[in-house]
């Protein structure tokens, strides 16, 4: 974590949909998955801002979509001042060097017939920062020390590494180009605890050595405790909550952020066995057809009649920057309104769309 400044990334209501397609001659589109429907916030610069949520719920989407590695559908992508979305070809292509990321697992996202010198040398090449050898083999091995690998790494290849100096060959694959911001999906949920640790330290020691700004997507909410700055959670495709790391874990208002912090086990045997644990009902809802008003609602302790199923609420400032969507975060807060138990509702799949399997991979329909 390092010291802020203003705004590096600033996402405005951005939707990622992706078409679903039927037909055997001619593909018509008999619907929609809504994996990102409508996310706005802003990453300061140097600032690490950690996005959670379960499997589904369109965060890994978000992170690509900011990347422009699946296109978004609608919405404002503004990184230093200028809109991504409208570059095209080689502005794009230079805007990109600038913003790298690293992959959730780190053995597919590493080619098994380059070595680590080749698919350092990929990226310089593409952007033209392959200048002369031996400048460049001082580069790679500088990159690699920075992570904690020797210089006799680059002529091995991926295979005969273990899970966390894979890991380590994707962080220094995205830092070799001298990124500003590193979108790191699940960088760490592929290796074991002790790993988990050592890349998440040396993540933070690369932040402050060269100013890095980072979107950490994760659902380890121990993980994302550690190393970010502000948090923001998502659940089926929208963003429900955002504050200081600090403030939410202390006092998450949003009833399912207050969920998924019950779940997290605390240490101490006598808080473990009095605090309350809040289990919700049912499964996440579709994606292709999402509840009416509030997405939460049909599995919320705390839904109200009315307003909940009717109005889908904004994502607004409750108090001191943290911000909450909710219609009753204050009165939830407060213990006006008592939690409830909640009847499971089965949400079908709209007609003619069939069974769709959670957006956290989707790949766009051509």
């Amino acid at each position: 974590m390092t010291e802020q400044t203003g705004p590096l990334v600033e996402l405005r209501d951005i939707k990622v949909h992706f078409p679903i397609k039927s037909g055997l001659l001619f593909d018509r589109t008999v619907g929609y998955v809504y994996a990102v429907d409508g996310v706005s916030l802003s990453i300061r610069k140097g600032e690490t801002y950690g996005l959670v949520g379960e499997s589904g719920c369109g965060k890994s989407t978000l992170g690509r979509g900011l990347l422009r590695l699946v296109e978004p559908t609608d919405g404002e992508i503004i990184f230093d001042g200028t809109d991504v979305r409208s570059l095209k070809g080689e502005a794009m292509r230079q805007a990109r060097r600038r913003m790298q990321m690293i992959f959730q697992d780190p053995l597919s996202s590493l080619d098994p017939r380059q070595s680590v010198e080749s698919l350092l040398m990929e990226g310089l090449k593409a952007h033209g920062l392959a200048g002369e050898k031996d400048e460049t083999n001082r580069r790679l091995r500088e990159t690699l020390e920075a992570v904690g690998l020797p210089a006799s790494a680059l002529s091995k290849y991926p295979h005969e590494f273990s899970g966390g100096q894979r890991q380590r060959i994707g962080i220094a694959r995205a830092l070799v180009l001298n990124p500003e911001l590193i979108v790191a999906d699940e960088p760490v949920s592929a290796l074991d605890v002790s790993i988990q640790a050592q890349v998440l330290n040396l993540l933070e020691d690369l932040q402050n050595e060269r100013g890095l700004t980072y979107l950490i997507i994760a659902h380890d909410l121990a993980v994302v405790r550690h190393i970010a700055d502000t948090v923001g959670v998502m659940y089926l495709g929208g963003l429900v909550e955002e504050a200081s790391s600090d403030d939410l874990y202390r006092e998450p208002m949003h009833p399912y952020t207050r969920a998924l912090m019950s779940a997290v086990p605390v240490p101490d045997p006598l808080v473990e066995d009095r605090r309350e644990r809040i289990l919700l009902a049912g499964d996440l809802p579709s994606p292709t057809n999402p509840p009416s008003g509030c997405r939460f609602h049909t599995r919320c302790p705390w839904a109200q009649p009315t307003r909940c199923a009717d109005e889908r609420p904004a994502l607004r400032d409750v108090v001191g920057g943290h911000r909450v969507a909710c219609h009753f975060a204050e009165d939830i807060a407060a213990g006006r309104i008592r939690p409830h138990e909640v009847e499971v509702e089965l949400v079908r799949p709209t007609e003619g769309t069939g069974p769709v399997d959670p957006p956290g991979e989707l790949i766009p329909t051509p």
